[in-house]
């Protein structure tokens, strides 16, 4: 039974899961019928996992700037708060991506996928006591596509013409059709708040398993039990604290010695070290996410394609997956997807390190003087590091690179999106659609290459309503392959997720929506003696 099955089992020993939901998950994932329902069975007539007990994580990624406006969530840190606390209409299947129901119990699209009826669940409650309302839904929706709301989902939602409530339903028009629309609602910026947020965006009332009893910017979130939750196959322990680690050293002090029982971002030279501690495992888990050098295209000398192009040419991909993942990853082709999106564009020539091809380019280009690339640890595990071994390549191309180390705190809010070349990471998306409309649509707040082309946002729009897979796969190759040949970012892997916890820990789940089993982890382990 693999991790995957295992976490389906404890949902139907834990009363979330119905028989035919379970049978059709585990076929799925490769369990034949008679072995999907012995198990289903078994899991049935287990013990409960285990309750109770105060979890404690230690997680990079925190910074006194952050906000606790879902809509301005930037950091890793905030990405799992936000998990604990608050709810999406809709969620993603751990193991193949697929769309499954939260908030929105059932979905309905038109024959053009151009308009799609949402059945909001009843009997929900938020912290606060009030009853979960379709008024609430729409106004949360609403709020995320008003530019005012500087959301992180805009780009995401800037298709929806109408958001509208019919009866106890959603009702969502959309400029064109869109066959991905349900998963779109997963971002984790968009969770539910009473009146939409409108009233107290920062208030941190959801309808999530816990409820939120203290925050520290950067320091420290603590949460207790919400008694209340809708769902019974999550919120195990009675209390969690999540504890801001910047420093990659004082993370795996406190693991080793007990103080936390789960810390994210491992840095892949530490594995061997960590592994000989006796109570602690490694977590690793394959996904989308993706660490990047980023260069905006519209300003000097980015703007120049010559140079864009050297120093792509310039990255050593096997290189750097062998001495800064640790081989925990793979090599990337400079554009944001993996084949483990639906309609990956294959038979992209892979982009390979030629210092001859990066002089040829560098020439070209007419630049002259070194290129100042900012970079910190909190861009990616191994981030300096990373930036010191691309100088280096670099160098044989005749390209003088003058790496400028930045502090952790502030480094989400001064230097990414704000200075022309730094090191940055994502950590995927649920499909195409989302990672390129978060992150290369021209209009995206989180357009962070600034790469700003019309016939590229045709080109996704087309993507986006067309319903032959076919046709849609071919659009999406040549997005590919826009972005590749003529973006402003480095791609040179993408990364296993490398988390570790003490053997206290179970029923974790390795889910290849984002890291820390998608945000989720604090919501779905829990502690045994």
């Amino acid at each position: 039974m693999n991790d995957y099955t295992k976490y389906l089992a404890s949902r139907v020993t834990a009363g979330g899961l119905s028989r035919r939901e379970f049978l059709g998950r585990a076929m799925a994932a490769g369990l034949t019928l008679a072995v999907a329902d012995r198990l289903f069975t078994e899991s049935a007539e287990a013990a409960e996992p285990k309750r109770g007990g105060h979890l404690k994580l230690g997680l990079e990624g925190g910074a006194a700037t952050d906000s606790k406006d879902p809509a301005k969530f930037l950091s890793q840190f905030m990405f799992c708060v936000g998990r604990c606390w608050g709810d999406m209409l809709v969620e993603s299947d751990p193991l193949t991506g697929a769309a499954v129901p939260a908030l929105a119990e059932s979905w309905e699209p038109s024959k053009d996928a151009a308009t799609w009826t949402f059945k909001i669940r009843k009997g929900v409650k938020f912290h606060n006591g009030k009853e979960l309302t379709i008024d609430d839904v729409v106004a949360t929706l609403k709020r995320h596509t008003d530019k005012a709301s500087e959301s992180g989902a805009l780009g995401v939602l800037g298709s929806i013409k109408e958001i509208k409530a019919d009866g106890g339903n959603l009702v969502l028009t959309l400029s064109e059709g869109n066959a991905d629309m349900p998963l779109l609602l997963t971002d984790y910026h968009l969770v539910i708040q009473p009146n939409g947020g409108v009233d107290d965006p920062l208030a941190s009332i959801g309808t999530g398993p816990y409820k939120l009893t203290n925050f520290e910017a950067g320091v420290r979130a603590t949460f207790e039990k919400n008694k209340d939750d809708w769902r019974t196959d999550r919120g195990y322990v009675d209390s969690i604290e999540i504890i801001g680690m910047n420093d990659a050293t004082a993370r795996i002090a406190a693991l080793s010695s007990g103080q936390v029982h789960y810390i994210n971002r491992v840095d892949p030279k530490t594995v061997n070290l960590l592994k000989r501690a006796p109570n602690v495992e490694i977590l690793s888990t394959a996904g989308r996410g993706h660490y990047v050098f980023i260069m905006h295209c519209d300003k000097a000398p980015f703007d120049n394609n010559d140079l864009r192009l050297a120093l792509k040419y310039a990255m050593d991909r096997e290189t750097m997956v062998e001495k800064i993942l640790g081989g925990y990853g793979k090599v990337g082709n400079d554009f944001p997807i993996n084949s483990t999106y639906a309609l990956f564009p294959e038979g992209i020539e892979q982009r390979v390190y030629d210092p001859d091809k990066a002089a040829f380019h560098y020439k070209k280009s007419g630049h002259s003087g070194s290129v100042l690339l900012r970079t910190s640890e909190v861009a990616f595990p191994g981030g300096v590091d990373a930036a010191v071994l691309y100088q280096e390549s670099c160098k044989k191309a005749g390209i003088e690179i003058e790496v400028k180390r930045e502090p952790g705190d502030g480094y989400w809010t001064n230097v990414w999106n704000v200075q022309p070349f730094s090191t940055s990471y994502w950590g995927g998306r649920p499909t195409q659609d989302q990672m390129y409309s978060t992150a290369y649509l021209s209009s995206a707040d989180w357009n962070d290459t600034r790469f700003k082309r019309p016939d590229f946002d045709k080109l996704l729009l087309q993507a986006r309503s067309e319903l032959d897979e076919a046709k849609r796969k071919d659009l999406y190759r040549s997005m590919a392959m826009m972005v590749r040949d003529e973006g402003g970012v480095i791609l040179p892997m993408f990364n296993d997720f490398v988390n570790a916890s003490t053997k206290q820990v179970k029923g974790y789940v390795h889910d290849i929506g984002n890291d820390m089993s998608n945000g989720y982890v604090a919501t779905r382990v829990w502690l045994e003696a």
